[in-house]
């Protein structure tokens, strides 16, 4: 039978230095072809639109595929879930609710961007944007550096202090709240944008050279969070998957469209967990992480939370 876990249970089930490690062997395995990514789908509605992202994983530690599917309406209440099967048989294997899910996955792949881009020596942070996938991004990065002293920005002053008192807190690292988006990346050893913005909220000379960029919030061709200097500067430039980015990611569609950048610069997640790309050339680098949030990611986490689920004996049985 097949197996139902609810949002608590799923976050109860999926650590971040676990999920980390799940998009690593993902990422490994898609670059020797055994696992496939399909570029998420959108349907448009009358008042909002439905999202959908499949992928499928066949090698022998990770075996599963399944799809997620979600809607956006502007007055409506987002409900992710995740469908996940066997590869071998083609059953069903789990339904799960998927909004946790999906936030811990999108801070885990910056994670794990930032573990094999950002210089090791790395210790400070910006963030800007405080929302719900906020979170995630920096527990991400201090899964994987030292990280000593955190700024973040928000538009909204209440947010921001919110946020930081709270994310100081859960961290154990101090978290400060910045007045604007420039104080909050100056001289910021790994800089984070996760916001939904069509304008950038990062600019370029903002940044001091050897920082990394998680640019982790648009997933839309009109969405920009980093202006073209930001990509232009960035010696090295890495996308979760190419296809997708060739979509979705505004940030690098705008200048390439210009002309001022060529997607053969860009490498991918898979590249860099298989060493054929290098996340870094050097101290002094700007590198630029662009994050679309794909489906192999999903899947990996969910057979993750599956097994353990199964292990565990967390959930409930469906009836089919």
């Amino acid at each position: 039978m097949a197996l139902f876990l609810n949002e608590s249970e799923v976050r109860g089930l999926l650590t971040m230095k676990e999920c980390i490690a799940a998009l690593e062997t993902a990422f490994m395995h898609a670059s020797n072809g055994l696992a496939e990514n399909v570029p998420r789908k959108r349907i448009r509605l009358p008042r909002g639109f439905l999202h959908v992202m499949s992928a499928a994983a066949v090698a022998s530690d990770m075996t599963g595929f399944g799809y997620k599917a979600y809607t956006t309406f502007p007055r409506g209440e987002s409900k992710f879930l995740m469908m996940l099967y066997d590869s071998e048989n083609g059953g069903l294997l789990s339904v799960m609710e998927a909004g946790n899910l999906g936030q811990i996955r999108t801070g885990a792949a910056s994670g794990l961007a930032t573990s094999l881009m950002a210089s090791e020596q790395a210790e400070t942070v910006g963030i800007i944007g405080t929302g719900f996938q906020a979170r995630s991004q920096l527990e991400a990065v201090c899964a994987v550096r030292s990280i000593k002293n955190i700024r973040a920005f928000s538009r909204n002053p209440a947010n921001r202090e919110a946020f930081a008192s709270r994310m100081t807190q859960r961290l154990d690292v101090e978290v400060t709240p910045a007045d604007t988006a420039e104080e909050c990346v100056h001289g910021a050893d790994v800089a984070i944008t996760i916001t939904d913005s069509r304008d950038p909220v990062l600019l370029g000379q903002w940044l001091k050279d050897g920082a990394h960029v998680n640019a982790a919030g648009g997933n839309h061709w009109l969405r920009r969070e980093v202006d073209e200097e930001t990509v232009t500067k960035s010696s090295v430039v890495v996308v979760d998957d190419l296809d997708q980015a060739k979509a979705e990611c505004g940030d690098l569609i705008w200048p390439a469209e210009r002309g001022a950048f060529r997607w053969t610069k860009v490498n991918t997640l898979a590249d860099l967990v298989s060493r054929k790309a290098a996340g870094r050339l050097g101290a002094s680098d700007v590198t630029l992480f662009e994050s679309q949030g794909v489906a192999i990611e999903d899947v990996a986490a969910a057979l993750h939370v599956y097994k353990k689920a199964r292990e565990r004996g967390v959930g409930q049985e469906l009836p089919f």
